[in-house]
């Protein structure tokens, strides 16, 4: 513990809507416990820290993805969606129907978007580290990058995670 501080290093790896939450949730509500933080962003979780990001949600990429949800208006949030997820892929519009559902019943129920978590993120000091081998491989340039986003390898995140009371692959 430096700084007599806790210490939250986790890595995050997935962009779409339902895998952006773990990470910033996390961040923050440790953040908020004063806990020093720092989020590795390497492969497809490196576009969150992009100005300009789309995150959505890919049911066919997580086939756990109950397609019984609580999504959507009232009186249609227990709806049971019997549709396979090998189908569901195939449908146009599916994956951007899914996502404006499920953006519509968090904002519901009260919680913040991932644009709002990652504003927080950034009040609270938490580091956020992108991975600059991720950016070489997919071609990103650093102006395309919130300014609050470190750029760093696995080098400089693992020198941050070294003494981390909890490390978590989210």
């Amino acid at each position: 513990m430096e700084n007599g501080k806790r210490k939250l290093a986790l890595i995050s790896s997935r962009g779409t809507l339902d895998w952006a939450y773990p990470p910033f949730i996390l961040a923050t509500a440790a953040a908020s416990m004063d806990w020093e933080v720092g989020i590795f962003f390497t492969f497809y979780g490196l576009p969150l820290l992009k100005k300009d990001f789309q995150a959505s949600v890919s049911p066919g990429s997580n086939p756990a993805m109950p397609m019984k949800m609580p999504f959507g208006p009232e009186g249609f949030q227990n709806f049971n969606w019997p549709i396979p997820n090998l189908i569901a892929n195939n449908i146009p519009g599916f994956e951007s129907m899914a996502t404006s559902l499920m953006k519509k019943t968090f904002k519901n129920k009260g919680v913040a978007s991932i644009e709002e978590l990652r504003d927080m993120s950034v009040e609270l000091d938490v580091r956020m580290i992108g991975c600059q081998m991720t950016m070489d491989v997919f071609g990103f340039k650093r102006e395309e990058f919130i300014d609050e986003a470190e750029i760093g390898g696995a080098a400089t995140f693992l020198e941050f995670a070294a003494d981390a009371n909890v490390s978590l692959f989210v």
